[in-house]
């Protein structure tokens, strides 16, 4: 691997009479140069940045456009005009060992511009060089002999393995940590492992309790069936879903009880019993989580990772005659790299515009993406809005306002959503506080008659308020006690959201509504897994708590997967809403002694 380190930087310090000689002005020319090449391999990394398509003009020639490249020293290399070769000409050529070869670009100098020099001391530097010019070189090395690229471990994604054998190996991927109330997208890929000619076939259903589906339920179920793959290849399948709203910290993701099987060539292989991926989540968004994980990585890790002298443009295939290869075919989609530049993100931008559109993914007949809208009524989204809220409003009162009329605010929306909330309302005014010794700014809720003498700022006025409920907004209401010379009326209002169902006894909120386990009951052995989902009857998706009836029941995390404990038996779990305790139903766990431990016993 190169040593790409140029830093720390030195430059040179300037001084009255001082001596400069070549040394100097090369010093000077390097820090610029190191500085310049630093911030490229920091900023825009290694690849190409424009042009360089490489294509064959005849069996034996191959033709590179004009582009720009920066490697991985953070050098610029500029192919100023297109470029013609003949393959047996490339650098590298004869020492091709296979039919499988790269054609490569690096940054090469070469001194111009011959000079007769001044210092004849030295007989054999009668000339020197007197420019430098900065060109490239293309070249050709076998594919397999190419550098593996290092990276450093990414924390970013978490990883769990559904199926392992000596041909395949099927893997689980997402994010370790994801954003609630957002799309995220999970990644299920199959390797081929050797060149042996086998077919996989792979079943299995993974709940997640934290997530929605496309379907609206909290379950993956994964079908990969008579896949044939060359040593080394993959397929991906890609699955959208959407990070529900939960006051969880963490969630698990495992196998449902039983669904896993894998097959190769009909023949069954076995599948891990007990996966589980544990997840965070966060109220952060996307961008941040993704911004803090690229810029966690300090400046000796960085180093630590790939740094090319050179760039990747084109996988060549090439078939051995007798005297010479002849290009058989040209692909240069995989082997390139290519820079995201910021001069080009506004056209980028409206490119992306035609694949994305906003809260609603296309979808497609196989599982490479899976369509989300947003499906949620008024009352779940409402669990996102804040508990308290306040706010000014005001009520006119024209001119001549007289005592006892009433007078009304326009309809107000508190921002806390549809459902029982409480509002109240202080008139608020400015008085002199000598404390201060400054004007301050009061509020007073109740009877304002109270505080009058203290202050003649004070408007005496009862007032009332109307919620409508349903509409998530309320109407003031103010009937003068006196008659008053104001025309315009200010208060500060309050809305505070009511705990709702059975802490304040109100049947309304859950008359008819009902919550069900997916799996009332369920056989497993000691120390398994099982996700206890839950079905919304009558009523839209909540936040539900899971609990055990008993000690020593085995355990049951936020997100409802239980554990079986080491004792067989039945045990029982209690699921409420936790908003509305009295909306609850009971699932139960039937636990026996797997065939494993009646052997060891």
């Amino acid at each position: 691997m190169t040593n790409s380190q140029i830093y720390p930087f030195e430059r040179n310090r300037y001084y009255p009479k001082k001596r400069l000689s070549s040394a100097d002005y090369q010093a000077e020319q390097d820090y610029f140069n190191n500085k310049r090449r630093f911030l490229n391999g920091l900023m825009y990394g290694q690849g190409v940045v424009c042009g360089l398509g490489v294509f064959s003009l005849d069996d034996l020639s191959l033709l590179v456009e004009s582009g720009v490249a920066i490697d991985g020293m953070g050098r610029e290399i500029v192919v100023e005009a297109s470029d013609v070769k003949k393959l047996s000409s490339l650098a590298g050529f004869e020492n091709l060992k296979s039919n499988e070869a790269t054609l490569c670009l690096r940054y090469k100098e070469e001194p111009v511009h011959k000079v007769y020099a001044i210092d004849q001391s030295d007989p054999e530097k009668e000339f020197q060089y007197n420019r430098v010019k900065e060109g490239y070189e293309l070249f050709l090395v076998d594919k397999s002999d190419l550098p593996l690229d290092f990276e450093m471990d990414s924390e970013f994604l978490t990883r769990g393995t559904l199926m392992s054998s000596d041909h395949f190996m099927v893997e689980y991927t997402m994010p370790a940590t994801v954003s609630r109330s957002k799309l995220v997208k999970a990644r299920v890929v199959v390797k081929k492992l050797d060149n042996a000619d086998v077919r996989l076939t792979y079943r299995g259903v993974l709940q997640v309790p934290a997530f929605s589906c496309a379907d609206g339920s909290s379950e993956i179920a994964i079908e990969i069936v008579d896949v044939e793959l060359n040593e080394g290849e993959s397929l991906y399948y890609e699955y959208w879903m959407m990070v529900l709203n939960t006051p969880a910290l963490e969630s698990n993701i495992i196998l449902k009880t039983g669904t896993a099987a894998g097959y190769e060539n009909d023949r069954s292989v076995p599948v891990p019993a007990n996966f589980a991926l544990k997840v965070l989540l966060s109220d952060m968004q996307p961008r941040e989580l993704v911004n803090r994980e690229i810029g966690r990585l300090n400046l000796e890790m960085r180093n630590i990772g790939s740094q090319g002298d050179f760039i990747t443009l084109a996988d060549l295939k090439l078939v051995r005659t007798d005297s010479a290869y002849i290009i058989e075919d040209v692909e240069d989609t995989v082997a390139k790299n290519y820079i995201t530049s910021p001069a080009q993100e506004m056209r980028r931008g409206e490119y992306l515009e035609y694949f994305v559109k906003n809260a609603d993914l296309s979808s497609s007949s196989g599982p490479a993406m899976v369509q989300i809208r947003d499906n949620s009524s008024a009352a779940e989204r409402s669990s996102n809005f804040p508990e308290v809220a306040t706010g000014v409003l005001e009520i006119p009162l024209g001119e001549n306002a007289r005592k006892g009329s009433v007078h009304y605010s326009g309809e107000i929306v508190h921002g806390l959503g549809r459902g029982n909330v409480y509002v109240d309302v202080g008139y608020e005014y400015i008085r002199e506080d000598e404390s201060l010794g400054a004007n301050a700014k009061s509020t007073i809720y109740g009877n304002p008659d109270i505080f009058a003498p203290e202050q003649r700022t004070v408007v005496d006025a009862e007032t009332a308020v109307r919620v409508l409920n349903d509409k998530g907004s309320f109407v003031v209401g103010a009937r003068l006690l006196k008659n008053v010379d104001y025309l315009v009326l200010t208060y500060r209002w309050v809305a505070i959201r009511f705990p709702a169902g059975n802490d304040l006894e109100l049947a309304e909120d859950y008359s008819g509504r009902s919550i069900s386990p997916d799996t009332p009951t369920v056989r497993m052995s000691t120390k398994e897994n099982h996700y206890f989902g839950v079905r919304y009857n009558n009523m839209e998706k909540c936040s539900v708590t899971y609990e055990l009836t008993e000690a020593g029941s085995g355990s049951i995390t936020a997100d409802g997967i239980y554990t079986a404990p080491a004792k067989p038996g039945v045990y029982e779990i209690r699921i409420y809403c936790t908003d509305m305790p009295v909306i609850c139903t009971y699932a139960y766990a039937i636990v026996e002694k797997s065939g494993f431990e009646d052997k060891n016993e």
